[in-house]
């Protein structure tokens, strides 16, 4: 028995064997959870918050623009992949997000005004460069936060006499108050009355009101679209309609106008669904985001004053479902056409068939004509051969008779005839059969 012992060849090296290798999504992911933190704010803070809709060719205008402000203040700038960029500039603190459609801009300036809402939070700003910003303005608000309690008659004058909104949040640390319309200076107005919150409680409680009114804005973007295409909607639903009462026999039908029109009307609505499917997606994302941020507040009643909670599901929902309900009208219209062009397509196949039964079954009494004609021209053949062949008989009997034989002509062209037209009739039989057969392929 031979035993062959083991070898450093018969193991796999260090280099052989499988290595662990490292995710490149690792830091991405990784750093994804600690992007947009809420900010630490001291109380009183002044905060003036701007939501701003871009599109990919504005991305690069958007970061130049925040790449001067940074030089004019000779701080440093953010990278150019950067989707967040908190920095203090002296005399306030920026706050810039870059958000999937959006950039939000978030200027906080520790301490008030003589007046809540003067603009001391972007008081050090240029105006130039705020006139510079690219894109298109969605949301705008000015927030304060407070140690001390308003009396009623000063919060009803900081709200330009318009609704004011409020509750008791974060288990009764805070009182916020809003009226989520534009004021004078074109900002919606915020007010946190804070009773014990800290500093990180603060910037927690900051920002869940900031992305409510910034979210409720661009959940409504879509209502425009969905008003102004509901009468078109409902004008492609009436021709839908008309095309299957036509269907049904209640008036004169053409299959293959309807068919045309149903494929027209198809194009059209899956038009409609591609254009607007992306908005409204975005549309019950952002109100799922605005309902999960008034959960968090843990509302309390203030008395004398409703709820935030309560106005924005009461006043927003409405605006929403009338998007999904466009939505499902789509949906549904796109299924019916769906069924209706099935239906008629059936039936045009119906129609067809019956043509083609139609077809053949002319076809087939033309080829029963046509074999009943062959048969009389076969007729006509044999005897006009047979009439030929006793002309050339006649020829020769009268050869014969000249010859010296004396014949009868008449008796023996008689007695002829009937042999000569079965000899006529076999011969083109023949015939007839050696042409109907197939060729031979001779193989080479």
């Amino acid at each position: 028995m031979t035993v062959i012992c083991p070898t450093e060849s018969n193991y796999p090296t260090h280099a052989d064997l499988p290595r662990i290798t490292v995710s490149s999504l690792r830091q991405q992911i990784s750093q994804e959870l600690h992007n947009r933190p809420s900010p630490q704010v001291s109380v009183p803070t002044s905060i003036a918050h701007m939501a701003v809709r871009l599109t990919e060719k504005q991305r690069e205008q958007e970061y130049q623009q925040l790449y001067s402000l940074c030089e004019r203040y000779n701080v440093n700038p953010p990278c150019i992949e950067a989707s967040c960029y908190y920095q203090d500039f002296g005399g306030f603190e920026l706050r810039w997000e870059r958000h999937l459609e959006f950039s939000s801009y978030s200027f906080i300036r520790k301490g008030l005004g003589k007046q809540l809402f003067d603009g001391y939070s972007i008081e050090y700003v240029p105006q130039e460069w705020f006139d510079n910003i690219v894109g298109e303005l969605v949301s705008a608000v000015n927030l304060v936060i407070i140690p001390e309690k308003l009396p009623e008659q000063d919060l009803y004058h900081a709200f330009e006499g318009h609704q004011v909104l409020g509750s008791n949040v974060a288990d009764n640390r805070a009182n916020v108050y809003a009226s989520f319309r534009l004021h004078s200076d074109g900002f919606g107005r915020i007010i946190i009355q804070s009773n014990m919150l800290n500093r990180c409680q603060a910037g927690r409680l900051i920002q869940r009101m900031l992305e409510i009114e910034t979210y409720q804005m661009m959940a409504l973007l879509s209502l425009p679209i969905a008003r102004s295409l509901s009468p078109k909607v409902t004008k492609m639903e009436l021709d839908l309609v008309d095309i299957n009462q036509k269907m049904a026999g209640f008036c004169e039908k053409n299959d293959s106008e309807m068919l045309d029109k149903l494929s027209d009307l198809a194009g059209k609505t899956e038009q409609l669904i591609s254009d607007i499917s992306y908005r409204f997606s975005a549309t019950n994302a952002y109100y799922e985001l605005v309902c999960s941020r008034l959960e968090q507040l843990k509302e309390t009643d203030i008395e004398g004053i409703e709820r935030i909670n309560e106005f924005v599901t009461r006043r927003l929902s409405p605006g929403i479902r009338t998007c999904q309900a466009l939505s499902i009208r789509l949906e549904g219209l796109t299924l019916r056409i769906a069924r209706a062009s099935s239906l008629l397509r059936t039936r045009v196949d119906l129609t067809i068939e019956q043509q083609n039964q139609q077809l053949l079954s002319a076809i087939n009494q033309r080829g029963k004509v046509q074999l009943r004609l062959q048969q009389m021209v076969e007729g006509v053949s044999i005897a006009a051969m047979a009439y030929y062949l006793i002309g050339l008989l006649d020829y020769m009997l009268d050869a014969v008779n000249i010859s010296g034989f004396d014949l009868n002509k008449i008796l023996v062209k008689g007695f002829a005839v009937p042999m000569i037209l079965c000899l006529t009739w076999l011969l083109l039989r023949f015939a007839m059969r050696h042409i109907k057969r197939p060729a031979v392929k001779v193989s080479k």
